[in-house]
């Protein structure tokens, strides 16, 4: 009866993922270009492992694009997930509190740019984030003169090294230079998020933290109030208490809000579609964009397809790895 009762989506599940998957898995073997049928024969011609060799092994712009994409996507991540998280509990902390007024009004506001189409705000940035736009505007009222923000390629570690007077971005050290990895060099991995990444940054943590905020608003109230009455009573500051009461209480919920932002920033497609496919000099390509380019585009979807899987086992591999951190953490607190 438990397997008539769930046959339903077994089926729904097994139809439209399950048997796509393995689909994709086979054509990641062909060298196809999506005018045939790929499990007929025809002019799909089975190729084994040479697209994901093309990417990760033999020299040539395959493999430097995507080492690219990897290295946007990796800076989108480790500047994306950290930064969206912190807002979006300091968000709902704020809209927790019992004695502020307008909570509802604020709790509206925080999230109502995470109902609004990516599309279109992504739209509106451009507008803001142009050369001449409103925020270089209102940058020039206190004698700063802002970027072309989407057309800047810089890497903002060696702008900043460089306004400093540490390094000389124009003229990079030998050593940075001589030695790669994935057809990079180390000066080119080492550069940072560019000009351009960075506002789509922005924009993804705008457009994001209100949904992590209703997350995070939901697990507080759920925490017992005679936890914090006791530590009240106990003598604590508002700091102790978030380390030892709330944050404990959260750890569940954190673990989730963490494996969204990483699986969505590693997916990141449709604000690099709208906002310059990969443009500046490719400082805002990401894999799953140039899967999508590298079928649609160019008619290889065997190669798009290989991109699309070391993406998952990519997610697959972070995910397990912040999970056995986070367990880690809660077996030393809960010895």
């Amino acid at each position: 009866m438990g397997w008539l009762f769930v046959s339903p989506s077994v089926t729904v599940l097994g139809l439209f993922l399950l048997l796509p998957i393995l689909m994709a898995a086979w054509v990641s073997l062909l060298d196809w270009d999506g005018q045939s049928n790929p499990f007929t024969g025809g002019r799909a011609e089975f190729v084994g492992l040479d697209n994901y060799r093309d990417l990760l092994v033999d020299d040539g712009l395959d493999r430097t694009l995507f080492a690219t994409s990897l290295r946007n996507n990796a800076y989108y991540v480790l500047l994306f997930v950290p930064l969206v998280t912190i807002l979006s509990l300091t968000l709902a902390m704020i809209v927790n509190q019992r004695l502020i007024r307008g909570r509802s009004l604020l709790r509206t506001t925080f999230y109502f740019p995470s109902v609004t189409s990516t599309i279109a705000v992504s739209t509106v940035f451009l507008f803001l984030f142009q050369g001449s736009g409103a925020v270089n505007r209102l940058l020039s009222w206190f004698g700063i003169t802002g970027p072309n923000w989407f057309a800047d390629s810089r890497g903002v570690v060696w702008v900043a090294l460089g306004a400093l007077g540490l390094v000389d971005p124009e003229r990079p050290s030998g050593f940075l230079t001589e030695h790669d990895f994935l057809g990079l060099s180390w000066f080119e991995w080492l550069s940072g998020p560019s000009v351009a990444m960075c506002t789509m940054i922005l924009l993804a943590i705008w457009t994001t933290s209100g949904t992590f905020m209703l997350i995070f608003l939901a697990a507080l109230q759920d925490i017992p109030r005679e936890l914090e009455e006791a530590a009240a009573l106990d003598g604590v500051n508002r700091r102790q208490l978030l380390r030892n009461v709330t944050l404990p209480a959260l750890r569940p919920v954190l673990f989730l809000v963490l494996t969204l932002g990483l699986i969505g920033s590693w997916q990141v497609f449709d604000m690099v579609y709208v906002m310059g496919q990969g443009a500046p000099g490719n400082t805002t390509l990401t894999p799953a964009f140039l899967s999508y380019q590298s079928g649609f585009d160019n008619a290889d979807f065997g190669q798009g397809a290989a991109i699309a899987f070391i993406l998952f086992a990519i997610i697959l591999i972070c995910t397990g790895l912040q999970r056995w951190l986070l367990r880690e953490r809660s077996g030393r607190s809960a010895r």
